[in-house]
């Protein structure tokens, strides 16, 4: 196969330009909006991580349409609720507000599965919802940090996007061995590895060419902020196999669905989002 993919150049990268013009796309909007901050990032924050519980949701109830059309049955409010309602009252209030409004939106949403003898759908909307919830509720958080609010959303943005990037060409120009074919048959260790290295080097040079901080140290959590992403990425898979879907939606040409395209940075997000409420300060400084 790998020789396949070597002999044939078009076949290794066709969807790269659908890729990059709508990656282009996106993160043009998605930046500008985040460096304008306040209730503009609040918005882009809530909009996104409301998407992705949609996405989530959708499959868990089967919809043959994904997003397009789905009926999210009538707990669904309450998840949207929750998650986007959570990082608003995040940006008005504060961020244990925000948890605890999504903490009751889940049980509401919870109960109203009950009621209508959903009992799966209903764990899965728990795990799904403050999965994604938090993510989102700890990205605004990280951009919250001011003066470096900006550039510490923009560095973890930076590393999953390079593990992506650096994945995809290392794995399409490399091949080798699979990483985990059962769950992502295309992903291999070369494009794992790639993507890390990737992050490490961009993520470091980001922190030392803004903050002035030590690039190993940084470099350092890069690697680690990859491996999340890169771990998202592989739980995002396997749910999707286990429901026997091949992309969340159709939000983004090339891409799928925003679980498909941010399913990393949710992972890298929650736990950076964590080291820094713990250590009260961005994780660009040392």
């Amino acid at each position: 196969m790998a020789a396949t993919l070597s002999s044939d150049p078009s076949r290794r990268f066709s969807d790269l330009k659908t890729r990059v013009v709508s990656a282009v796309a996106a993160a043009t909007v998605g930046l500008a909006l985040l460096y304008l901050g306040g209730i503009w990032a609040t918005l882009l924050i809530a909009l996104v991580t409301g998407a992705m519980i949609w996405e989530f949701r959708a499959i868990t109830l089967g919809s043959p349409e994904q997003v397009g059309g789905a009926s999210g049955g009538t707990e669904l409010p309450f998840l949207l609720g929750g998650v986007v309602g959570g990082v608003l009252v995040a940006q008005i209030f504060s961020f244990p507000a925000a948890l605890i409004w999504l903490g009751w939106s889940l049980a509401v949403a919870a109960l109203a599965d009950l009621i209508a003898a959903r009992r799966k759908a209903m764990l899965w909307g728990l795990v799904g919802g403050a999965y994604i919830g938090t993510a989102g509720i700890g990205f605004l958080f990280l951009r919250s940090i001011e003066p470096y609010g900006f550039i510490t959303a923009l560095w973890v943005f930076m590393v999953v996007a390079a593990a992506d990037v650096g994945g995809y060409f290392a794995g399409r120009m490399i091949g080798g061995p699979k990483l985990w074919p059962r769950v992502s048959p295309k992903k291999t260790w070369a494009g794992t590895v790639g993507g890390i290295i990737l992050a490490v080097v961009l993520g470091g040079l980001f922190s030392w060419a803004t903050s002035g901080t030590y690039f190993l140290a940084v470099c350092a959590v890069s690697a680690g902020a990859a491996v999340l992403s890169q771990a998202g990425d592989l739980a995002e898979s396997a749910f999707k196999r286990h429901f026997g879907v091949k992309d969340s939606g159709r939000l983004l040409p090339g891409h799928g669905g925003a679980l498909d395209r941010f399913d990393g940075l949710i992972a890298a997000a929650l736990v950076v989002a964590s080291i820094v409420w713990w250590r009260g300060q961005s994780i660009l400084i040392w």
